[in-house]
């Protein structure tokens, strides 16, 4: 027997139910009627992140990024790969620190990019520096 999940829309942030088997056969959402996993991150700001960070039942693995940095820029096309590989499992979300700053500095970034993976509301792994999509898949794995 399958357990319910709970997956935060990342289009109307509404919470759904859905079986764990059913999480890889394209759920949509029973709201706003679209996707609910898109294989690449979901852009978190002050007024979703705690929805997304708190009512996922699966880990959501945020990269706090800026617009301005080099190494943040360098590995955004392998963060964005890794969603693809990922999700359903893991969701993957961005936080740009540039225009969030209240998110980072709640989080205690200090360097970026940094990875932080959350599970139930809790943080559970920080990685920080840039990684390629290999690393970043296999580190998810690991922590999760």
């Amino acid at each position: 027997m399958s357990e319910l999940v709970y997956i935060v829309c990342p289009h109307c942030l509404s919470v759904n139910r859905i079986e764990s088997t059913r999480l890889g056969d394209k759920p949509k959402c029973g709201k706003c009627h679209q996707a609910l996993f898109l294989a690449h991150p979901v852009e978190l700001t002050s007024s979703n992140f705690q929805q997304h960070i708190s009512r996922n039942d699966i880990p959501v693995l945020v990269d706090f990024w800026a617009p301005w940095c080099g190494p943040c820029l360098t590995m955004a096309p392998a963060f964005e790969d890794a969603a693809a590989q990922l999700e359903p499992d893991i969701r993957l979300a961005k936080v740009n620190t540039e225009s969030e700053q209240g998110i980072g500095s709640e989080h205690g970034i200090r360097s970026i990019p940094t990875l932080v993976l959350f599970k139930q509301g809790r943080e559970i792994a920080r990685q920080s520096g840039a990684m390629g999509v290999a690393d970043i898949v296999a580190w998810a794995k690991a922590h999760v």
